[in-house]
């Protein structure tokens, strides 16, 4: 099990550094694919996955990740009304075939997966995105191994007891230390060795400290939802991962944050 682990992982790593150095048009295929298959494990999860209030969550997908590649962030708020208006017309039409759980699930999905994951695009296409989208994946990836670790050598005390036993606070905080510390290193070397970059130290590990912090709380709501539902992993896409939604959970809550702070920092 660790070697397949181990050799996804690195599969994983390479694919993100080639999608993610190219940008524009196969980042943003990459991550529509990624966000339909994630979309699909969530649905799967309250069985709409191949019905039509399933077909019409991935449809919602599409035509957002359309927009903020053709159109415009004004056009986002009807694109929510228009959503709601439409599961909300399937619901009735249908009715009683559908329960109100499987509607908002449905509506949860296309903003949890397909809009959050997108601002690993929207990050990437920042002035200095080349560089600064790395720190999605370092906030997310790299707290959970410093956090991993420090719980390890030091967790005494339970974050999340019911609901992950072997998560400690020692270990959320040297996950946050750790994000800091990378986000810091990460600054130093791209100022160093990489053309273009401008890169703030301070900003870079504050980014990534409170990147870590939301990291966690999406990797926990991923688990609670789980949890809820009685089920191990979302899928079984990643050998030795479970799904895209096992593997990205803190990744989806990481991006926005990344951007927002990005954008706010730079300023």
């Amino acid at each position: 099990m660790f070697k397949t682990r181990l050799l996804s992982g690195i599969i994983l790593v390479i694919l993100a550094l080639i999608t993610v150095i190219t940008g524009r048009d196969l980042l943003f295929g990459v991550l529509l694919l990624i966000s339909l298959i994630g979309m699909s494990e969530l649905y799967k999860v309250v069985g709409v996955h191949k019905k039509l209030l399933g077909f019409v969550g991935y449809l919602s997908g599409i035509i957002y990740y359309i927009c903020i590649r053709f159109g415009s962030k004004e056009q986002i708020v009807p694109f929510v009304i228009g959503v709601l208006v439409l599961l909300m017309a399937v619901y009735v039409f249908s009715f009683p075939k559908y329960v109100a759980q499987q509607i908002m699930f449905v509506f949860f999905g296309v903003f949890y997966v397909a809009m959050m994951l997108s601002y690993v695009y929207q990050t990437r296409m920042l002035s200095q995105g080349v560089f600064l989208v790395w720190l999605i994946f370092l906030c997310s990836w790299g707290s959970d191994t410093c956090a991993y670790c420090v719980g390890m050598l030091i967790g005494k005390h339970k974050m999340a007891p019911k609901l992950s036993p072997k998560k400690s606070v020692e270990g959320g905080i040297g996950g946050i230390l750790g994000a800091a510390l990378l986000g810091t290193i990460y600054a130093l070397a791209i100022n160093k060795f990489a053309t273009g970059a401008d890169a703030n130290i301070l900003h870079y590990a504050i980014i990534c400290g409170v990147g870590s912090i939301i990291s966690q709380v999406g990797d926990l709501a991923a688990s609670a939802i789980k949890r809820n539902h009685d089920i191990k992993d979302y899928g079984k896409l990643i050998p030795g991962h479970g799904g895209i939604l096992d593997r990205f959970d803190s990744v989806i809550f990481t991006a926005p944050i990344i951007y927002y702070l990005s954008v706010m920092l730079m300023k």
